[in-house]
C-alpha cells in the first residue's frame, strides 16, 4: 500500500502547474504545494474521498490567500515585472502537446491573468488549463455553478486572448534563436534587422536589482539599438543556451557558470515579434535548479 508521502508525489506535478499558473511565481507555487501536503498528512485520510480533489482544493485556496498580497507587492515592483520564467521541455508545467496548452503558459498569457481578481484567475486557470467543468469549480472555490459560469465569462473577456501564437518546426526555433545570439552577440545590425519583426517589443524584469530596461522597448530600430549597446557594455563573456521557456523558444543567459538571464523569445511569421527577458536574480532560482539538474 502506498504511503501519504508516496500518494502526495503521484500528485505533486499537477499542482505545482496549478499553483505556478495562479501565482505566477515557481517560487511560491512550490511553497504552496509543500503547504498542502502539510494539510494533507495532518487530515484524517478516512474523509478524503477523492484525494486529487481534495489537493486542488488545497492548493487553490493557499494561492489565494497568497494572491492579494502579491498583488500588493507588484505595484511597488521597480520596472516591468514579469513572471518567474519556467522550463517546460521537461514536462514542469505538465504536457503542453497543442499550441493552445503552450500559449495558456506563455509569460504573456500570465501577465494577462494579472487583470484578473484573485477568484476570476482561479475559475479561469481550473477551467482553461485543466479542464474542470463550471460544478467541479464551484465545489473548489465553495460558489454557486452559476456565480462561477459569470465569473469565468469575466475572465475571459478581460484576458481575451486573441491572436493564437504560431511557432515553427523545433529545429527551425532553435536556428532562429541560434541566429538571434549571435546577431546580437556580434553587434550585426543588418543581422538583427532580418531576424526582428518591425514591430518587435522587448520587455525587460531586472526588479531593480541588475540593469535593464524597465520600460518596454518597441520598434525594431530601438530594439536593435538597444542590443547593439547591450552587446557591447555587458555581452562580452557570455555564454547562451537554446531552452524552451514556458512552452516557447528562449534562451539562458551565463556568466562564469551562473545564471544570469533567461529570455522567452515569441515568434510571428518567421520573425522575432516579442522578447520577455527575465535577468532580476531573485526569479532566476527555480529555473537554475532546472537547468543545472543532473
Amino acid at each position: 500500500m502506498p504511503t501519504l508521502a508516496d500518494e502526495f508525489e503521484s500528485h505533486r506535478p499537477r499542482l505545482f502547474g496549478l499553483a505556478y499558473r495562479l501565482l505566477g511565481s515557481a517560487q511560491e507555487a512550490e511553497d504552496a504545494v509543500q503547504d498542502a501536503y502539510l494539510r494533507f498528512s495532518g487530515a484524517d485520510r478516512a474523509a478524503i474521498e477523492h484525494p486529487a480533489a481534495w489537493l486542488a482544493k488545497a492548493v487553490t485556496n493557499l494561492c489565494l490567500n497568497r494572491l492579494t498580497s502579491a498583488r500588493a507587492r507588484r505595484e511597488e515592483y521597480v520596472g516591468t515585472w514579469l513572471p518567474e520564467p519556467v522550463v517546460t521541455s521537461d514536462g514542469a508545467l505538465g504536457p503542453l502537446e497543442s499550441a493552445q496548452r503552450r500559449e495558456q503558459v506563455s509569460l504573456a498569457v500570465l501577465v494577462l491573468l494579472e487583470r484578473l481578481t484573485p477568484t476570476e484567475r482561479a475559475v479561469y486557470v481550473l477551467r482553461e488549463a485543466f479542464g474542470y467543468g463550471h460544478r467541479e469549480i464551484a465545489d473548489v472555490l465553495d460558489l454557486s455553478e452559476a456565480n462561477c459560469r459569470q465569473l469565468y465569462r469575466r475572465a475571459a473577456q478581460r484576458v481575451a486572448v486573441t491572436e493564437s501564437r504560431f511557432e515553427p518546426a523545433p529545429e527551425r526555433r532553435e536556428e532562429l534563436v541560434t541566429s538571434f545570439i549571435t546577431a546580437a552577440r556580434e553587434g550585426d545590425l543588418a543581422g538583427l534587422e532580418k531576424l526582428l519583426a518591425a514591430d518587435v517589443t522587448w520587455w525587460g524584469d531586472g526588479g531593480g536589482k541588475v540593469s535593464a530596461a524597465r520600460r518596454p522597448i518597441e520598434g525594431r530600430e530601438k530594439v536593435v539599438r538597444f542590443l547593439v549597446g547591450g552587446s557591447r557594455r555587458f555581452g562580452a563573456g557570455l555564454e547562451y543556451t537554446v531552452v524552451e521557456i514556458n512552452g516557447a523558444s528562449g534562451l539562458a543567459a551565463w556568466a562564469d557558470g551562473t545564471l544570469v538571464g533567461v529570455a522567452e523569445i515569441e515568434l510571428r511569421d518567421g520573425r522575432i515579434a516579442q522578447v520577455r527577458a527575465v535577468t532580476n536574480p531573485d526569479k532566476l532560482e527555480y529555473v537554475r535548479r532546472q537547468l543545472t539538474r543532473p
